[in-house]
């Protein structure tokens, strides 16, 4: 059973990309544009991907991308 947090994303995620953000994580795909999720920058990357369901792709539109040294 979800709790009320989980319940709520996945809501969200069906409200605005029309996918089950717990069916594409499940999947090893991205809830926002639907291709796999498997190459992440870092660790902080990967774990955003467990909290949003956003592969790196999506992150970096979303977040931005960081600059490179």
């Amino acid at each position: 059973m979800m709790n009320e947090l989980e319940t709520f994303k996945e809501e969200m995620a069906f409200q605005a990309f029309g996918r089950s953000r717990n069916l594409a994580i499940a999947g090893g795909g991205c809830v926002k544009c639907g291709q796999p999720a498997i190459d992440f920058r870092d660790e902080l990357s990967q774990k955003e991907y467990g909290i949003s369901g956003f592969c790196q792709s999506c992150q970096d539109e979303i977040f931005g991308c960081p600059e490179e040294d």
